[in-house]
């Protein structure tokens, strides 16, 4: 199956980085367009072009398909703080929808074949019975999940009517870091779990806020389906090999692993790993939290010959420790 050139939108970013290592690492001609917002120029390999700009701008993602001759495109880039989404709606609606729009349309203009979208477990909302496959209800209760649903339909919809096939990947909860350490989650302030954790452990932060004791859950606390980020990464790279093989098809799958932990099960496991105690601090529940939330991954493991290498969620957390450190150095350095 020939290498066709991949476009990464966001590339410099947490996930969107991983994917252009996994991308490279097994012999596909990458270029990344970030517009370094949330971005590090740092996380990008050497040899792999990075044009630092925006994908609403035509004229630049004409001159990148052309110059890298893409053929296929994963996109990444976009905002991603649900609470952040309630707020500033329209943020949501610009940066995750129109500006998708925008690609789409040069993509399709460009004669790119392949599209391979970042979607999210939020398209389900709250959903009624977990594990949750990919045809529960979408029913988004917040303006990120909703962002996301909304370009999952334009991709359907454009791929109705051009030669253009899709996968979009609805993420659970991300997690992790490159077991080498290459790449990892660099966002100041950033909230997920793991990430706060370690970086309490390290004493970065003087505690870690538990939101909500009294869910339906063996220990009250929210359960979560932690899907590391490098297995997420593989995921992407087998989701295009699928899209060449297969053009006529396009494809709709949860990334997870199909089991959960509990806010207290993961803060035991940083507890474990870094051999200290963090913090703990109860607080009253975020409006929008499911008690449980696990992907049913029977159709990605169906799909494509994906075999998770890091579901494990000790290793899940020392690869974000072992990044966490090394950001540390990193930032030191200026």
């Amino acid at each position: 199956m020939g290498k066709v050139p991949v476009l990464v939108t966001g590339g410099a970013g947490y996930i969107g980085s991983h994917a252009v290592l996994a991308l490279k690492d097994a012999g596909w001609p990458v270029a990344v367009i970030d517009n370094l917002t949330t971005g590090f120029r740092f996380a990008i390999p050497d040899g792999v072009p990075l044009y630092e700009g925006d994908i609403e701008d035509g004229a630049l993602l004409a001159r990148i398909f052309a110059e890298q001759k893409i053929g296929a495109v994963m996109h990444f880039a976009g905002s991603i703080i649900v609470p952040e989404s309630v707020e500033n709606p329209l943020k949501y609606y610009h940066n995750n929808t129109a500006k998708s729009r925008a690609l789409i349309a040069a993509a399709v203009e460009a004669g790119v074949s392949h599209f391979i979208f970042s979607s999210t477990a939020a398209t389900y909302g709250i959903p009624e019975v977990s594990p949750v496959t990919e045809d529960s209800p979408k029913a988004p209760i917040n303006p990120y999940g909703m962002s996301k649903l909304m370009t999952e339909t334009m991709l359907a919809d454009t791929a109705r009517a051009h030669p253009l096939n899709y996968c979009a990947l609805r993420y659970f909860n991300v997690a992790g870091a490159d077991p080498e350490a290459r790449t990892g989650q660099s966002t100041a302030g950033a909230t997920h779990l793991i990430k706060v954790a370690v970086e309490a452990a390290l004493g970065k932060r003087s505690h870690v806020g538990v939101f909500g004791t009294d869910f339906d859950t063996p220990d009250g606390t929210g359960v979560r389906d932690y899907i590391h980020v490098s297995d997420l990464a593989a995921a992407h790279v087998l989701a295009l090999e699928a899209l060449i093989a297969e053009p006529q098809r396009s494809l709709t799958m949860n990334c997870g692993y199909g089991q959960g932990f509990s806010v207290l099960e993961v803060l035991d496991a940083v507890d474990r790993v870094t051999n200290h105690k963090i913090e703990r601090k109860l607080e009253g529940r975020r409006a929008g939290d499911p008690d449980s939330l696990i992907s049913d991954n029977r159709r990605i493991k169906a799909t494509l010959p994906w075999v998770p290498r890091f579901a494990d969620l000790d290793v899940i957390v020392s690869h974000a420790l072992a990044w966490e450190r090394k950001l540390t150095e990193i930032r030191a350095e200026g």
